[in-house]
């Protein structure tokens, strides 16, 4: 059998599961197809021997089609149609039975998660629905992998509240423990840290963060606290990726992006990327105060 027979049979046994992941991304058979499809053309068009890993090739190659085809889904919506209504499986052989039997994809959750952003809603779907690797999530949306556990977690907790957010209620308690936040760390009120962090917080700090001063990763209310205590002089509330966090501008440029998990009130996790190639990736609306 020839390579390229070769190739052919494989994809079409990973077929389903390709067409499982776009549909979990895209809630469309249509354009989970078209997706499919043109992960095989690419396959086609590529080098093999580059290739070291073909299944998680398969897999990236359909994520990152599926997060194009959601970005500008986004970007060509008008407000007044409402979200994009999920296409439902009318059969389960439509799909790949297993990954459908794992997550229980639904018509609830589908429209839930298409009130997420496209780099949330990928980065959950791909560790969530099919373990993959933050590592490899990573490269897809462009971003370090302390920012992709973030994103799928922040997308993790929406998910589990069953419905959409009410984005101008929610956003307004965020704001407020994001000002208070901000207000405590100038004024070294450590008191005050500690009631708006959660007992278990994590904060994370990319290479480059961690080049200019910050540990890689710090545990516990008490240590992020201190941290924390008297810094903050050059933050500011911003909209990252259209959620809730903080942006760090120094001399008039943007220096560190503060992505901010809040949950029940309360700050859970805060991952800082310093990265000036990453930050560039993100959409950033740093807000008045």
């Amino acid at each position: 059998m020839d390579e390229t027979n070769l190739l052919t049979r494989e994809f079409e046994t990973n077929r389903k599961h390709l067409r499982a992941v776009a549909y979990r991304m895209l809630g469309s058979l249509s354009e989970a197809e078209d997706a499919v499809q043109e992960t095989w053309l690419r396959l086609n068009r590529t080098e093999m021997a580059e290739v070291t890993n073909l299944g998680g090739w398969r897999t990236t190659v359909v994520a990152r089609i599926c997060l194009d085809t959601l970005r500008a889904r986004k970007s060509r919506r008008e407000e007044p149609l409402g979200p994009h209504v999920p296409e439902l499986v009318v059969s389960q052989d439509n799909l790949d039975q297993e990954a459908v039997m794992a997550d229980s994809v639904g018509a609830a959750l589908l429209v839930v998660l298409d009130t997420l952003p496209p780099a949330e809603r990928l980065a959950f779907v791909l560790h969530d629905m099919f373990a993959v690797p933050f590592d490899d999530i990573a490269p897809v949306v462009g971003r370090s992998v302390a920012a992709t556990r973030q994103l799928a977690s922040r997308a993790r907790r929406r998910v589990q509240g069953g419905t959409p957010p009410e984005p101008g209620a929610d956003l307004s308690r965020q704001r407020k423990v994001v000002d208070a936040f901000l207000a405590a760390s100038r004024s070294s009120d450590f008191a005050a840290l500690l009631e708006l962090l959660d007992p278990d917080v994590v904060f994370r700090a990319d290479a480059v963060a961690v080049k200019m001063g910050s540990l890689p990763e710090i545990s516990g209310a008490a240590a992020v606290a201190e941290v924390f205590k008297g810094r903050a002089q050059g933050a500011k509330p911003a909209m990252i990726d259209g959620a809730l966090g903080a942006a760090v501008v120094l001399g008039g440029r943007l220096r560190i992006v503060l992505a901010i998990t809040i949950q029940d009130d309360r700050i859970s996790e805060i991952n800082a990327i310093a990265d000036p190639d990453e930050i560039k990736g993100f959409d950033v609306e740093v807000l008045s105060t």
